[in-house]
Formats: C-alpha cells, structure tokens, sequence
C-alpha cells in the first residue's frame, strides 16, 4: 500500500526497523549542550560560567566535541556535540560577553535529550503482522521509511436481503405489506467503515431455489456472507438449509441466548478439506435493530478475523471484548430482563449533575461507585424500529444470571461509534 492510503488497513507483513529512530543524540528544546556535572549546584545567585566553543546547525552533525567547562549553542532538534549529555533550555541562560554562557539552573544527565535509537532500535520489530494501522503507526512507518507496507486485501462481504415484502430505498412507492431495505444500507456503511468491501445483492424472494442461487453465486468471491431474514425457524425462512446444503461443514449453530438476535444462525461452507476454501455466512434477524446489534458483537470480530487482523480471543470479567470502546455511566431508569438471555438494551447518554471524580481519578469499574459522570437513559422499543439505534449512542449488557438492573446501576456503555 502507499504510506498516504495505509491507515485502517491491516499489515500482512511485521515491520522490522532498518535504521535507529532517532539516527543521532538530539536536543528537544532550544538552549545550550553542556556535560551536566558542570551545572551542579548553579542558581540564580550563583550561576555556572560556560565557555560557549559551537553552534549547532540545523540538519547537519554538531562537527565539535565538548570538555569539562565547555558548552554549545544547540535548537530544538539539532545534534548534540560529542561530550554533551544534557541541554540547558535558553530561558535558563545569560550572556555576560562574547563566548561566554551563564547558566542559572542545574541539569540532570540525559535532560532535555533524546539519544539514538530510544526511539526505535534498529533490527527492532516495530509494527506486528495483523496490525489494524492507526494514524500514529503510519508515523512510525514513515519513522523507519517504509513507504509501501505490506498489507491484506479488504475482505469482500456479500450482503443479501431476503423476502417478498422488502423493496429497495429507492422504490418509487411503498405499498402496504412492502417495506423498505433499511438494513443492507445500514451494514454496507459499517462494513464500509470497519475495513471490509460491500456487495449487497438484489433483494431474494422467499424461495429456497433463489437463496440457493444467490449465496452459491457469491461464495467464490466473497470471505463473508451476510444473509438478511429467513434465519427464524417459519416456513418462509430458508437461511439453515441453504447453508448446509452449500457446505459442509454447513450451520454451526443456530439460535442464540440473546436478545435482540435470538434467530441468528453461523455456518461455515467449504474448508473441510486441506486447501479448500472456506467462507463464513451469517444468517441475521431482518429486524434492524437486531440485525445491527448482531452485527456489532459478532459480524463485526468475524469481519477483523477475515480481514488478517489480530483479535484477542479472551473477554474480561464483564464479557466486553478488549478492543470495544465504553464508557462508565449511571443507569437512570430500571430495566427488565429475562434470566437465561444476554439483553442488550439501547441507551442514550447525557450528563450527569454529579460533580466530576478529582483530576486524574480516571473512571472506575462498574459498582466502584467512581469516574460515571454520564448517565445512561434507556430507549426502549421494538427490535423493527430503526429508530431506536438512531437514538442511541450505545449498549447496555445485562449478563445472563440476572432479572435487569436497578436505577443507579452503574454500567458499562459499550460505544455506538
């Protein structure tokens, strides 16, 4: 990839540092290269009288050496003369004449210095293989001039709509019975941001021989597939048994202890054999709310997997995934929940009046009773309303074991972004 279009792809490839980041000892502030033993004991009343013997340039090695009562003018960035291991800032200094340098504050050695390679060390491996590139690794890819990483190509995701009653967006009449394919558009944007390659097909009837056709037609180019609809167990939802018929190994499970997304379905078609090809479908709910919150606890990790990203495989106490963004807040009204099923529960967050935990007290874990200086206000409604996510700006866990959560219950939000 070119450097300029490699943030948010994943590297293929690990990135071994070819030089020391920095290649020199440098100054970080303008001032004077002095041996720190030299500035010991200096104050404003009893300051340190230096012989100033250079001046650094800009871009090019310092071309002196520094002994005991010695200093050299140095700028921000510039090199540090031989010798020299600390640098006085300019604020701390007066010239009392021509080649001389008082100084009126000690240094510590390696103050105000950054040597070479404590950065980066050649032969280091800087970046790992299944790296999702962020901004600051592009620097450091530009750091170690690797101007063309290695990187996976973006998975293709087939997304398929299925049913009679729904027609396209932009459908010039929507006619009682029909609705509007409000989920496909949803999930390319997603896919679209999360790293993957959309292709959503025309919406398939509620025929087995159709849904057949359509997802053994995208299996040769696509890493997922996302069915939308007929995941249920009616006489119209066909999702299971396509599947397994364009397998094996076929369904892996079907149905989850979840809410919303209960129907959901995974299988796997191809890959029994060594060397055979394997492609993930998913079979999601057509209802949007949980077709999108499925996505988002496990299309989302299926799409970084196939993307070559490196994904942690363990959870933290609270099931979050490691990698999800939250935030702590204060539940503000009850919610209900049946035991047996994790719910996952719409909330928008706003401002607490509590005042904010002391600086640097940082948020806390649910039930410390610290950091939630937002609170979480549940948006309840029907799993069809495409509204609800709208309104949202994150979800709320409810774990299996319990009956809800109380009003004052502090949470962890897991972010909408």
């Amino acid at each position: 990839m070119p450097l300029a279009e490699a943030a948010g792809r994943v590297l293929a490839e690990p990135v071994v540092a070819a030089e020391d980041v920095p290649a020199f000892d440098r100054s970080t502030v303008d001032g004077y290269a002095v041996i720190a033993e030299d500035t010991f004991g200096a104050a404003e009343g009893a300051p340190a009288l230096l012989e100033v013997v250079g001046t650094v340039e800009m871009g090019r090695p310092a071309g002196f050496r520094l002994t005991a009562g010695q200093a050299g003018a140095v700028p921000t960035g510039g090199s540090l003369p031989e010798g020299a291991d600390a640098v006085v800032m300019v604020e701390h200094s007066v010239i009392p004449g021509e080649g001389l340098v008082e100084l009126t504050r000690p240094v510590a050695p390696g103050e105000n210095v950054v040597r070479a390679g404590e950065d980066i060390r050649r032969a280091t491996e800087v970046l790992p293989a299944g790296r999702r590139l962020a901004p600051a690794d592009v620097g450091v890819l530009a750091a170690v001039g690797v101007t063309e990483p290695v990187c996976f190509a973006r998975p293709r995701v087939a997304v398929i709509p299925t049913g009679d009653e729904i027609v396209p967006p932009d459908a010039p009449v929507c006619r009682p019975g029909q609705v509007r394919d409000v989920v496909s558009v949803a999930l390319a944007a997603l896919i679209s941001r999360d790293g993957g390659v959309p292709r959503v097909s025309d919406v398939v009837p509620d025929r087995r021989e159709a849904l057949e056709a359509a997802v053994s037609g995208v299996l040769p180019e696509s890493e997922l597939v996302l069915v939308l609809g007929g995941s249920s167990v009616g006489a119209r939802d066909h999702t299971a048994a396509v599947i397994d018929r364009c397998g094996p190994p076929g369904v892996l499970f079907h149905g989850l202890a979840l809410k919303p997304g209960k129907p959901t379905l995974f299988g796997v078609c191809g890959g029994v054999g060594k060397g055979d090809r394997a492609v993930a479908v998913f079979g999601l709910p057509g209802h949007p709310v949980s077709a999108l919150v499925v996505y988002r606890l496990l299309v989302r990790t299926a799409l970084r997997l196939v993307a070559g990203e490196a994904v942690p495989a363990w959870r933290d106490e609270a099931g979050a995934d490691p990698l999800e963004a939250t935030v702590a807040a204060t539940l503000t009204r009850a919610v209900p929940s049946d035991q047996g099923r994790e719910d996952y529960v719409c909330v928008r967050l706003r401002p607490s009046e509590a005042a904010p935990p002391p600086a640097g007290a940082g948020a806390g874990p649910p039930g410390s009773g610290r950091g939630a200086v937002l609170l979480a206000e549940p948006v309840f409604g029907k799993s069809g309303l495409i509204t609800m996510l709208a309104q949202a700006d994150g979800l709320v866990r409810i774990p299996a074991g319990r009956r809800g959560l109380e009003p004052g219950t502090e949470v962890e939000v897991i972010l909408l972004d």
